[in-house]
């Protein structure tokens, strides 16, 4: 890796790079602001939203009350925002708009992850079904309720086509799934976010810092709560390589600031990994302008074929010994349990839900009153879905 090619803040964006001043604009007109850019205007406005304010009591792995040192979706997104910033800065490209797009890439996460998100699809298989990233782009283009003459953030189309396309094209040949979620296809119809192309580079940033941040912390949480050992790790091809140089150069280190060791270096590993291999991809596409990154046949951002190999075996690791742990299991089957009962009780007794909520479900078809269901639920921290399950099954016999 050439240290001339990588950005470090002091020099103007790349050719390939988003450009504020050419973004393609927002969907309801709204004048410039004479002291930030569209994309900086984009982060604050999320920065702000309550979507934002709720992930921090949203699980990542560890539900909310299993302790204050776990990570939630709200501090897994600014380590993600963090991460995306410096891939765009080394790229040199639009570090506003890396970090708009990190910071609001898990909005349409569930009460409780993953387990969340599996059993509200389930429950909405027969009206779409859910996805969290097509939520994400619901909530800032039409739930959020702060601004007199629109719904939603009106955020530029350069942001949300970088939430849209977290985990790459949505349609045509590069598509990873052969379905586009019902909401987010309702929504291209008045806004097409070119859902076949790849997205900016900037996007691409903000999704492989999500990769690379959970890889991390979910060994930092696995370890703080004993679910994980450095022994386990050792026997992990990237973290045991790691490992033994820390054993190496501090060999009396103890196993906490040796877990932190291996955290730190393990995300600079997998962010210097990525500049370099980017590097060379743009290199070789030598892109000219950003329309050349639409039009690419692969992603620019990206691990090495080493790394991918050595990120792959770490993910399956995760999987194995901490995401499908008995403990998480058990945990995870309890969330399932309360979001699908919640979803089955508003279902027959909309009137549960707060009135601004049953009121917008009158007069609609199934189809219409199950995605006001599933926006009320999706859009709900873990203590409060804890709270409302609590509460209705308490009483349900009196609503029933």
């Amino acid at each position: 890796m050439d240290i001339e090619d990588i950005g470090f803040g002091y020099h103007s964006r790349a050719p390939y790079a988003s450009d504020p001043a050419k973004s393609r604009g927002r969907l309801v007109y709204e004048p410039e602001s004479p002291t930030r850019t569209p994309f900086q205007r984009d982060r604050d406005r999320i920065i702000h939203s309550n979507a934002f304010r709720r992930l921090k009591h949203k699980t990542q792995v560890f539900i909310a009350d299993e302790g204050d040192l776990y990570r939630t979706r709200l501090t897994h997104t600014i380590e993600v925002s963090q991460i995306a910033r410096a891939l765009a800065r080394a790229l040199r490209l639009d570090e506003d708009l890396a970090e708009a797009i990190a910071l609001v890439h898990d909005f349409g996460h569930t009460p409780f992850g993953h387990a969340g998100e599996d059993a509200l699809n389930s429950r909405m298989q027969p009206f779409g079904g859910f996805d969290h990233n097509a939520q994400g782009l619901r909530i800032v283009t039409r739930l959020e309720h702060r601004y007199p003459k629109f719904n939603g953030l009106n955020l530029t189309w350069e942001t949300l086509e970088g939430l849209a396309k977290h985990n790459g094209p949505l349609s045509g040949p590069y598509a990873k799934n052969s379905a586009i979620p019902v909401t987010l296809a309702e929504y291209n119809k008045i806004q097409n976010l070119e859902l076949d192309k790849f997205a900016s580079l900037e996007a691409q940033c903000a999704a492989i810092a999500d990769d690379i941040a959970y890889n991390a912390h979910d060994i930092d949480d696995g370890l703080r709560s004993g679910l994980l050992s450095l022994t386990q790790l050792e026997n992990v091809e990237l973290s045991g390589d790691i490992l033994r140089l820390i054993k190496d150069e501090f060999p009396n280190l103890d196993r906490t600031r040796t877990g932190y060791e291996l955290v730190r270096r393990q995300i600079t590993a997998m962010v210097e990994d990525v500049i370099k291999h980017s590097l060379d991809l743009i290199h070789q596409l030598s892109p000219h302008t950003i329309d050349d990154v639409h039009g690419a046949d692969h992603q620019l951002v990206a691990f090495s074929p080493l790394m991918t190999k050595s990120e792959k075996k770490l993910k399956q690791f995760l999987y194995d010994n901490l995401y499908h742990h008995e403990y998480v299991w058990k945990r995870r089957n309890e969330a399932e349990k309360i979001v699908s009962s919640l979803f089955d009780f508003y279902y027959e007794h909309p009137n549960a839900m707060p009135e601004e909520w049953f009121k917008t479900t009158i007069d609609l078809s199934d189809n219409g009153r199950a995605r006001v269901i599933s926006d009320f639920l999706s859009g709900m921290t873990d203590n409060y879905a804890l709270r409302e399950y609590r509460r209705l099954f308490d009483r349900a016999t009196y609503l029933s």
